[in-house]
């Protein structure tokens, strides 16, 4: 089974704050044309990243999101190595079906 980090998301209280921080360290260019203003970069390689307001205007949280060909049998060793589900495998668009899980210290995990 081969897995790699597909995506990486940063969201807090500021998120054009949060963009333009990270654009200037990085020289990133963020593509926030949509409907809620998410900037997306996009590495050559296929390596994408978000970086937005939380939907809840919490503090906010980094995320990595693997790939992966087997989600269910990573869901369930997560759960059996300490883990816990977060949000059961949903589909958020054709073709794309994500699920979060939090590794035993509560750090959040996605899978794709």
């Amino acid at each position: 089974m081969g897995t790699q980090v597909v995506h990486v998301e940063v969201v807090g209280k500021d998120g054009p704050g949060l963009q333009k921080f990270y654009s200037d360290v990085f020289g990133w260019n963020l593509d926030t044309n949509n409907p809620g203003g998410y900037g997306m970069y996009r590495q050559d390689g296929g390596l994408t990243g978000g970086i937005g307001a939380s939907n809840d205007g919490g503090p906010g949280h980094v995320t990595f999101y693997v790939s992966t060909d087997d989600a269910q049998g990573v869901l369930d060793r997560a759960v059996a190595a300490g883990g816990r589900v977060l949000m059961p495998l949903t589909e958020v668009a054709p073709e794309t079906t994500v699920a979060l899980f939090a590794d035993p210290e509560g750090h959040v995990v996605g899978i794709m």
